[in-house]
């Protein structure tokens, strides 16, 4: 992978990362501002509930992403961001574009697939 490519990668991962982490921030400031005890309504409490629920959900997703991208990013200052950890061939440039934190080119990624992995 040239330089620029990677560089590049590295940039937009970055960012992404910073976006995440942010989300976790606001999530936080977000659990610590409204106390369901504080709501005298069962039903505005049950909202406030799912509501939170909801928002835990979404940062354990953003938690696992986190981890793959901080991995990406590792792989990209080993020299191994785009090299494929089945088959040691090149993921394809198109296939990062829309998935960065791939570790599988596309034909390693279908057949683990249809292994059901």
């Amino acid at each position: 992978m040239r330089r620029l490519e990677s560089e590049r990668f590295r940039r937009a991962l970055s960012a992404q990362l910073a976006v995440l982490l942010g989300h976790g921030e606001d999530t936080v400031h977000e659990l610590r501002r409204r106390r369901p005890e504080e709501l005298p309504d069962p039903t505005d409490r049950a909202s406030l509930e799912t509501d939170r629920s909801r928002a835990l959900r979404l940062r354990d997703r953003d938690r696992r992403l986190i981890g793959k991208i901080q991995q990406a990013l590792e792989r990209l200052e080993a020299g191994t961001f785009g090299v494929c950890e089945a088959c040691g061939g090149p993921i394809s440039a198109a296939r990062l574009r829309a998935r960065p934190v791939a570790t599988f080119c596309i034909d390693c990624k279908r057949e683990a697939e249809r292994q059901g992995r």
